[in-house]
């Protein structure tokens, strides 16, 4: 366990909690991969192990901004939005950029999860939480992430479980 704050997201109950020591600061309910837990590229699973935020993306815009590629395209997410483009991964507020600690395991060649484009990130309030339903980031609602943004620095470690 790190002495600075770290983050552990639990695959089993979907579940995110920040930690300080042994005190949770920060809890609430996550959406990781509908493909399960591992690590190879173009699999679509949430990577497990230590891991850290490599960038915080998207600290002045608005909730519900809409990113592509980790750029704002200045669209706000909306259902009429959701209607024209029904085919997008919607990633939305703010993003956490992760990358893997573990070398051949979460970080370097096939495995790596920076390279993977694993990210915390919003999503449609709509899309449920508690059930594993993303392409392998780690899905929260939008009030939440902006939260967490707010509570965490690049650096912070991640720990993936289950």
């Amino acid at each position: 366990m790190p002495d600075t704050p770290y983050i552990e997201v639990n695959i089993h109950s979907q579940h995110l909690t920040l930690w300080d020591g042994q005190t949770a600061i920060f809890e609430r309910a996550v959406s990781t991969a509908k493909n399960g837990v591992g690590e190879l590229q173009n699999t679509g699973c949430t990577p497990r192990g230590w891991l850290q935020i490599k960038a915080k993306i998207g600290a002045d815009h608005p909730k519900h901004s809409v990113f592509v590629g980790r750029r704002a395209t200045g669209e706000i997410y909306s259902a009429d939005l959701n209607k024209q483009y029904p085919q997008r991964d919607w990633i939305l507020s703010r993003i956490l950029w992760l990358g893997g600690l573990e070398p051949h395991k979460n970080r370097y060649g096939s495995v790596d999860t920076l390279r993977r484009f694993i990210y915390i990130h919003g999503c449609p309030d709509h899309c449920p939480m508690g059930v594993p339903e993303s392409h392998g980031c780690i899905r929260m609602r939008n009030d939440d992430v902006i939260q967490l943004f707010n509570l965490v620095n690049v650096g912070t470690k991640v720990h993936v479980v289950g």
